[in-house]
């Protein structure tokens, strides 16, 4: 049998030969498994192990259609720093343990997977930046082989190893979700969550509990200033909850993930810690999308709470900015001030001269993430042009499917 020698591309069996067009590299030169491999220079090497987000998604959309009757197809991530010869190691001594399985189809399926995945890995002198992912089994239902190595475009997050029935793809999903991340705070008068509505999840960022002393029932003046002492404390919490909100929130304002900020609660508290809490930053205050939402529960449950009920408000916000968006460039296109760059080589260029304060691009662009961390790295603002916005056929026809918005006019040859 021939084992499969890239990280994209072709791979062979002795009963099929598949080609994945929907992978954007092939790996002519310095292929894994190819002979003159061990010439290949160091950083070329970890350059072509690089695949981006989407050809991620076509990764993880392929490896879900792998099923084995038996744990035989393995799934190995390797974090950045972790010494590859390490991971060799303890690859051969679960080789050696295979010799322990009873059935033979079994034990020569797993065999397979963990010598392609030994013989990759010798090939590659350190783990690159990103870590590695290695992905490698025999089909049961086509007869289909595959054996991939490939560094991810985000960060490995954990050290895993696991023959089993399907590939774990678990670790690489986050990475090709869109990155929209919505905060939330949910206040009452006593306590309070701060927590992050991302496409990979729920996550909760702080839970604070404040101790604020229930009514005085003694009346007269005693009351009087009972009660005026517990509203301080009550406003001391709400100033305390706006110092944590712009501890967690703002750095994410500055790295521009943030898109939008949802407060809530039971009662009135929500609408008392705006008015209060005047130490709250301004640029959190502007990402506040509508108005404060009735929720009964604090922590994880209340969450899911805010999702259910703010998710018509969450998609209309994405599907506004694209439209404003739009707006401002057919507004900036008509003037011709300068301020509307269109043609991906010229978006690209504007880009790297740090012209641009918006990027305007489809999501199925064959440079998306090209583009995107060009945008990232000159702090411009990613807007992606859904399909149902009624000016994506012009936009996509007229542009090619990227656009941007200068931060002053521009001229480019």
């Amino acid at each position: 049998m021939h084992l499969a020698h890239s990280v994209a591309g072709t791979f062979t069996h002795t009963k099929r030969i598949i080609q994945f067009n929907v992978l954007v590299k092939t790996y002519k030169h310095c292929a894994l498994g190819f002979e003159g491999f061990e010439g290949c220079l160091f950083d070329e090497l970890h350059e072509k192990l690089k695949i981006d987000r989407r050809t991620l998604k076509h990764v993880i959309k392929e490896l879900k259609k792998w099923k084995a009757h038996a744990t035989t197809l393995l799934s190995l991530y390797i974090p950045p720093g972790r010494p590859i010869s390490d991971v060799v190691n303890l690859l051969r001594q679960e080789l050696a343990i295979t010799e322990n399985i009873k059935l033979k189809k079994t034990r020569n399926a797993v065999q397979t997977a963990l010598e392609a995945a030994i013989d990759r890995l010798t090939k590659i002198r350190e783990t690159p930046e990103n870590g590695l992912v290695v992905f490698a089994g025999i089909n049961d239902e086509t007869g289909d082989y595959i054996a991939w190595v490939f560094s991810p475009p985000d960060p490995v997050p954990v050290f895993f190893y696991r023959t089993d029935k399907e590939f774990h793809t678990e670790f690489l999903e986050p990475m090709v979700e869109e990155r929209d991340v919505y905060g939330v705070v949910i206040v009452e008068r006593d306590e309070a969550t701060i927590g992050l509505l991302k496409p990979s999840g729920i996550q909760i960022l702080d839970e604070i509990e404040w101790y604020i002393p229930g009514k005085h029932h003694k009346g007269g003046q005693s009351q009087r200033r009972f009660d005026r002492i517990i509203e301080q404390m009550v406003t001391e919490f709400y100033k305390h909850l706006a110092e944590r909100v712009n501890r967690h929130f703002l750095p994410l304002i500055d790295k521009g993930v943030l898109k939008g900020v949802i407060i809530a609660g039971p009662g009135y508290a929500k609408y008392d810690f705006l008015k209060e809490a005047d130490n709250l930053d301004y640029r959190i205050r502007k990402l506040i999308i509508g108005q404060p939402i009735d929720v009964a529960y604090q922590g994880r449950v209340g969450i899911r709470e805010v999702i259910m009920k703010a998710r018509n408000l969450l998609t209309q916000q994405r599907f506004v900015e694209a439209v404003e968006a739009l707006e401002e460039f057919k507004y900036h296109l008509a003037k011709d001030d300068g301020y509307a760059v269109y043609g991906e080589k010229d978006v690209v260029e504007a880009l790297k001269q740090g012209a641009l304060e918006k990027v305007l691009i489809c999501e199925d662009h064959p440079k998306f993430d090209e583009i995107a961390k060009l945008a990232e790295d000159t702090r411009a603002k990613v807007i992606v042009i859904p399909p149902d916005v009624d000016e994506y056929k012009w936009f996509s026809e007229a542009f090619g499917c990227v656009a941007g918005i200068a931060r002053y006019p521009v001229s480019l040859s």
